[in-house]
């Protein structure tokens, strides 16, 4: 059986997007193929990067890259998730191509303020929050 292919979207595509897709990659690679991409693709955000490599998952090669180079190729979703705070959300885009759309609200990373140990702990209460989602979606989406 082809594994499903699942995109989640956000603004940057350089923080909860790219949790969002390496998780799914580490719990349900077997039956999902995940990617990422935004709005605006920006910079991956080093405490993201940092905060992950914490969790064992290594997304410092990752590259962000722009949902229209996506549409542009004809990429074809089953899942397309946007991954969006509810502030973004109306600015957070719709992949057209795809058969089944989620919107998962998660804070930005990018928001966080303090001091870099204050950001790195918010910046770990998102990745959780987005692994709690990701497994649980897999847990229901996933029947081995």
């Amino acid at each position: 059986m082809a594994k499903q292919k699942v995109l989640f979207v956000c603004i940057h595509n350089s923080a909860r997007s790219q949790m969002a897709e390496a998780w799914l990659n580490h719990f349900c690679g077997d039956f999902f193929e995940a990617q990422s991409a935004g709005l605006e693709p920006g910079t991956l955000n080093p405490l993201v990067v940092e905060v992950m490599g914490e969790v064992g998952i290594d997304i410092f090669s990752k590259k962000t890259q722009s949902v229209f180079d996506l549409f542009k190729k004809g990429g074809i979703f089953n899942y397309v998730v946007t991954v969006c705070d509810e502030a973004s959300a109306e600015r957070c885009p719709i992949f057209p191509n795809a058969s089944k759309r989620l919107h998962w609200s998660f804070p930005d990373p990018s928001k966080a303020t303090g001091t870099k140990e204050e950001k790195l702990e918010k910046v770990r209460v998102i990745r959780d929050q987005i692994k709690d989602q990701v497994e649980s979606w897999c847990a229901q989406m996933c029947v081995k």
